[in-house]
């Protein structure tokens, strides 16, 4: 591809041209390269079936020669799930940062999917013990079957459990996920599956906790990845308590999720018990996982570096 050719790339072709183990790399450099990234814009939609979003997520390189410069456009639809809808749709737009020419469109949710992930798998990198082989998924949604592949391509996982509050969805995952190396288990109860595994990965839009701190064992790995707003949260106090707490990005984190700033208000967390960012751990300023024993707990609610990152690794790729 040449710039001045804009041309669409749609989820097929992203889920065509990328690999975790590469992305989970490029995300590597961009939290160590020189990259602007403006907090994000999210404005509220008033609806009748539940508060919709907008948001604008810029970001662009400050090389000299072979710059970049990107936005995403997203929406958040809860509603649109009791129509048999994606709840979040959005596309992104490559620019050259020399020229601010327009070079490639790419599909937004499915580029969203695949740095949400590797994001998750990243922080796991630091986060999770070595020999973490059980992975937990509460929720079901689109972005399980990728946060599952992304977290075995760092981590020997051999077991996938998958609670749902709708076990048709569940099941629905486990089939997609039978052909991958890994054996996946459907669980009905949430509590006994949270207190096996090596890993719990939240992905719900739930508004209240669904993982409770006393089911956690030591040495477990918390990734909270649903709850993206200040009023909503999944996991209790007790979690929070017993973690050490790291997240994508400071500025973003601390202002919107509400895992961390609801215990914050309470007092029950202080912001200098985040231990780190992915900026920190990525360049070496943050200790990571220190002991087999502890827990640890990251907190993601994205950033336009990983989608930046993501859409600059398609566009080479495809060029």
């Amino acid at each position: 591809m040449s710039a001045g050719k804009l041309r669409y790339v749609s989820a097929e072709e992203i889920d065509s041209t990328l690999d975790f183990p590469p992305l989970i790399d490029a995300l590597h450099a961009a939290f160590c390269a020189d990259i602007e990234t403006p907090l994000r814009h999210h404005h509220p939609i008033a609806r009748e079936d539940g508060e919709a979003a907008l948001l604008l997520m810029p970001a662009w390189t400050k090389e000299k020669d072979g710059a970049f410069l990107g936005t995403k456009t997203v929406t958040v639809f809860p509603g649109n799930l009791a129509k048999g809808l994606g709840s979040v749709a959005g596309t992104y737009l490559l620019m050259s940062g020399d020229t601010g020419e327009p070079l490639v469109a790419i599909d937004g949710h499915r580029l969203t999917l695949w740095r949400t992930a590797a994001a998750s798998a990243l922080a796991a990198k630091y986060l999770a013990r070595e020999d973490a082989s059980h992975l937990l998924l509460i929720g079901a949604g689109a972005l399980a079957p990728y946060l599952a592949r992304a977290h075995a391509a760092v981590r020997p996982i051999k077991k996938v459990s998958i609670w749902n509050r709708t076990p048709e969805r569940a099941k629905a995952l486990a089939e997609e996920l039978s052909g991958d190396a890994f054996k996946t288990e459907i669980v009905s109860d949430v509590e006994s599956a949270a207190r096996e595994a090596d890993i719990v990965t939240c992905i719900t839009l739930s508004q209240t906790p669904v993982l409770e701190g006393e089911w956690l064992k030591p040495g477990v790995h918390i990734d909270l990845v649903g709850a993206f707003r200040p009023s909503a949260r999944e996991a209790d106090d007790a979690a929070i308590k017993r973690s050490r707490i790291y997240v994508d990005t400071r500025r973003g984190a601390l202002k919107e999720a509400g895992d961390i700033v609801m215990p914050m208000a309470a007092g029950i967390l202080k912001e200098s018990d985040v231990q780190g960012d992915l900026f920190d751990l990525c360049r070496g300023q943050a200790k990571g996982r220190g002991t087999v024993s502890e827990i640890t707990l990251f907190k993601s609610v994205g950033t336009a570096i990983e989608d930046l990152a993501a859409a600059m690794l398609v566009w080479k790729k495809l060029a």
